[in-house]
């Protein structure tokens, strides 16, 4: 059976969810209404009188309208101040009826194939935090959804997934995406290092806190300075500000020598894409440097079976929020641990002795030690080793050893 993916784009007021599969030349994205692409679908949900029935979306909203019931909206918002909600003399946690809401939302992409089950769920909000991961866990956990199965990415990372998975005349120069609300705008520059194996990807953000004024004047404006410089291969107008056809002098800056697309789908589609590669199902030769990604290769040089090789411990462009994990050696020489801290890029590798103080004297090679390796932040990471001895030959001293390391 074909691994199925979904992709949901998540804010206070609209999802968005998109599916994939192979045998797809593209992640396609759910409409409400058939034929249209009508992809937003409001974040709310009323209950029907006297039943244990919910209404999600704009069913919520027409229900609630006609029965002069209570439509409860802003879901996410109330989920993370951990609010509670009255519904018929009843008290919901907020959460809970977020999770009924996203429950539902996974299911209407599912009606549209064979597959009823889903392979990796990847949700996408524009800023990702410690907060949301733990909310998105806890959903994960009520749907039985194993935690290696369920990705969270920010709107740039996925951006990184949907403009790298494009064909190579749309990704061969810089990319620019343009994301525009009614009280931002976004203008994030995608660049890729082609020396390098993998690529090395980051993105530079420029963000305008005042509202357009004349939209379409200063808009040209502001094209035009931020797609001056190094070649631009694709432009990607996203978001609701962009509505309303007024775009014609600032459409003509961005249009020329590049291809332009408008939309509102990208971010859900490119959660896909991620999905995907993180599955193995696309050849994947990049490595995205975001603000939560993991700046070096961590590893721990080894003798296994008799040869010398390199234990990796953390990867670059992994998220710190899910890296790390947990080994056991043995050890030999020293009383201390070389670490290898290398960036992607092929500089010289920085090497940080961890050092095993009072550790008990013993015979070389008669001390099993278990490292556990996690992440603080992108560019700190914890290291826990404690002295597991050696089976009944060598009594643990049951010492550990914390370390904390700025990269």
């Amino acid at each position: 059976m074909a691994k199925r993916f979904i992709g949901i784009d998540l804010n206070d007021k609209y999802a968005m969810i998109s599916y994939y599969t192979r045998g797809m030349s593209e992640p396609g994205t759910y409409s409400t209404v058939t034929g249209s692409e009508s992809y937003q679908i409001p974040v709310c949900i009323s209950k029907k009188e006297g039943e244990d029935y919910w209404f999600f979306g704009e069913h919520a909203r027409t229900y609630a309208a006609e029965e002069g019931v209570f439509c409860v909206d802003g879901l996410l918002r109330k989920a993370l101040a951990e609010e509670k909600v009255e519904l018929e003399e009843t008290l919901y946690e907020a959460s809970e009826l977020l999770f009924l809401f996203l429950n539902d939302l996974i299911c209407l992409p599912l009606q549209l194939g064979e597959e009823t089950q889903v392979d990796r769920l990847v949700i996408t909000v524009e800023y990702m935090n410690l907060e949301l991961r733990n909310l998105f866990g806890l959903f994960a956990e009520r749907i039985a959804l194993p935690a290696d199965r369920l990705l969270l990415l920010d709107y740039r990372e996925s951006f990184y997934y949907y403009a790298l998975s494009q064909t190579p005349e749309l990704c061969s120069r810089d990319v620019v995406l343009y994301y525009y609300t009614s009280k931002k705008l976004f203008c994030w520059r995608l660049s890729h290092d082609r020396q390098t194996i993998p690529q090395v990807v980051t993105i530079a953000e420029t963000r305008y806190e005042s509202m357009l004024r004349v939209q379409d004047e200063e808009f040209a404006v502001i094209a035009e300075g931020t797609l001056s410089g190094q070649p631009v291969s694709a432009v990607y107008l996203i978001g609701d500000g962009f509505d309303g056809g007024w775009m014609k002098k600032s459409l003509a800056a961005i249009c020329q020598g590049r291809r332009a697309f408008m939309g509102k789908n990208l971010f859900s589609k490119g959660a896909c894409y991620g999905a995907a590669v993180k599955s193995g199902q696309i050849v994947w030769q990049y490595v995205y440097m975001g603000d939560n990604e993991v700046k070096v290769n961590v590893g721990l040089k080894v003798i296994n079976n008799g040869e010398t090789e390199f234990l990796t411990l953390i990867n670059a462009g992994d998220n710190w929020y899910e890296a790390g994990g947990e080994w056991e050696v043995i050890l030999g020489g020293s009383p201390a641990l070389d670490l290898y801290f290398q960036p992607p890029d092929g500089a010289e590798a920085m090497v940080r002795s961890l050092i095993l103080t009072d550790l008990p004297k013993r015979e070389d090679r008669t001390t099993r030690l278990r490292i556990c390796v996690k992440p603080v932040a992108a560019d700190q990471i914890g290291f826990s080793i404690r002295d597991l001895g050696f089976g009944e030959i060598v009594k643990s001293s049951d010492r550990i050893w914390e370390h904390i390391v700025k990269v």
